[in-house]
């Protein structure tokens, strides 16, 4: 609301054109924009060597090299007391998540699955998938019946998908009735965010930590005109169907907050 206004005044401001560097005049349009529209996702940046992110496609990886990859992003532990600790800075979405289900199963999940209580920790967790929510927030819920447990808007498109838990699963679900405690912290992002404000509000899981970033689940840079500035802008905003409101810009507000170290 006073967004586009608040644009059509900032364009009598000529004093910016007299910023000789460009890095600078990036800077200062950065600051402007987040003091006027207050959202600290929106950026101004200056690239004159910018390549396009295009996301790889996952090859098909022999198993010894799959299991390589997943023992980097995907740590676990099992505690004092029958805890489990189970550790992921990336939130895998269905295509890849199909591809590694099988490994994920053995080499993690039928381990955690004997623990008596789960740590489910996203301080580290910056990126990931949207598809990835609801296979993650399934295994917390029972198969029936199907939980309505996010929408997500798409600006361009001008669509809502409707995200809902899955009666089908790889494996056993972690259940309803074994605790379940989400760690946060200022550096948990994006989709992470997501899935600790669904298991939240779905009074599932307890968070633990600091308030997240409040991100957003869908990012995009657009060029401006033939220039090297860019300028970084969320595209998509989740709204969770239990309290009708985002988790974005505010962040995941945690039931017990404590220091995240």
């Amino acid at each position: 609301l006073g967004m586009r206004e608040d644009i059509e005044a900032a364009k009598g401001n000529t004093e910016v054109l007299n910023i000789p560097d460009a890095q600078t005049l990036a800077n200062v349009l950065t600051a402007g924009i987040q003091t006027t529209v207050s959202d600290q996702r929106l950026s101004v940046s200056y690239e004159p060597d910018y390549v396009p992110v295009v996301a790889p496609k996952m090859p098909p990886l022999p198993p010894e090299h799959l299991v390589a990859v997943l023992q980097t992003s995907v740590k676990l532990d099992i505690l004092e007391g029958n805890t489990g600790y189970l550790r992921i800075d990336h939130i895998l979405g269905e295509e890849v998540a199909e591809k590694v289900g099988a490994l994920l199963l053995d080499l993690v999940w039928n381990k955690i699955l004997p623990t008596s209580a789960l740590i489910f920790d996203l301080r580290y967790t910056a990126s990931g998938e949207v598809s990835g929510i609801p296979y993650i927030v399934s295994y917390f819920t029972r198969a029936e019946p199907v939980i309505h447990i996010d929408s997500v808007y798409d600006r361009p498109s001008n669509t809502t998908t409707k995200l809902f838990s899955m009666t089908t699963l790889l494996g056993e679900r972690y259940g309803v009735a074994k605790p379940l405690v989400v760690l946060t912290s200022r550096n948990t992002k994006g989709v992470a965010e997501d899935v600790a404000y669904c298991l939240q509000k779905l009074k599932r899981a307890t968070v633990v930590g600091e308030k997240t970033a409040g991100g957003s689940v869908k990012v995009d840079k657009f060029r401006v005109g033939e220039s090297d500035f860019y300028v970084t802008v969320p595209t998509a905003k989740s709204i969770n169907p239990v309290t009708g409101s985002t988790w974005e810009v505010t962040g995941v507000t945690p039931d017990v907050e404590v220091n995240a170290e």
